[in-house]
């Protein structure tokens, strides 16, 4: 799995198409579990997931934080496995909102944090992590 993480309108789609122009593309639907995902999933296509910010947000209705965080930790490690069994490289594109001003709304912060958490056990399974700013592309892993 590689992961492109930046902020809004960082270029992260850019360098993801520049990249991955074969790719199927899915936007993660709330309400939905992340393990629907594979549905998209076709042997030897990449396959770019969009939507994660968006996603976690509609999961604050729920309030356990670590059922949350363990469903989608599974789901993940769940995604991995069925990507490398049909060679299919899996790429996550998440947004990076923990550098801002802190909010003042509680559901605000939970909601980074939730993305905070997400985007570290994305980054535990990726191969490659990429930071986009400003359209240049840099790795970290």
């Amino acid at each position: 799995m590689q992961l492109f993480i930046g902020g809004a309108c960082a270029g992260k789609r850019n360098a993801v198409t520049s990249r991955f122009p074969s790719a199927n593309w899915h936007r993660l639907e709330a309400g939905q579990p992340l393990i629907d995902s594979q549905q998209a999933l076709a042997a030897n296509t990449p396959l770019v997931i969009t939507g994660v910010l968006e996603w976690l947000d509609a999961a604050l209705e729920h309030d356990d934080n670590d059922a949350l965080h363990q469903q989608w930790q599974r789901d993940m490690a769940t995604l991995c496995q069925r990507a490398d069994e049909l060679n299919a490289a899996l790429i996550i594109i998440a947004t990076e909102v923990g550098r801002g001003i802190v909010p003042m709304q509680p559901e605000q912060r939970r909601l980074r944090d939730l993305n905070g958490w997400f985007t570290q056990d994305a980054t535990a399974q990726a191969s490659h992590v990429w930071y986009v700013r400003h359209g240049l592309v840099m790795a970290l892993q």
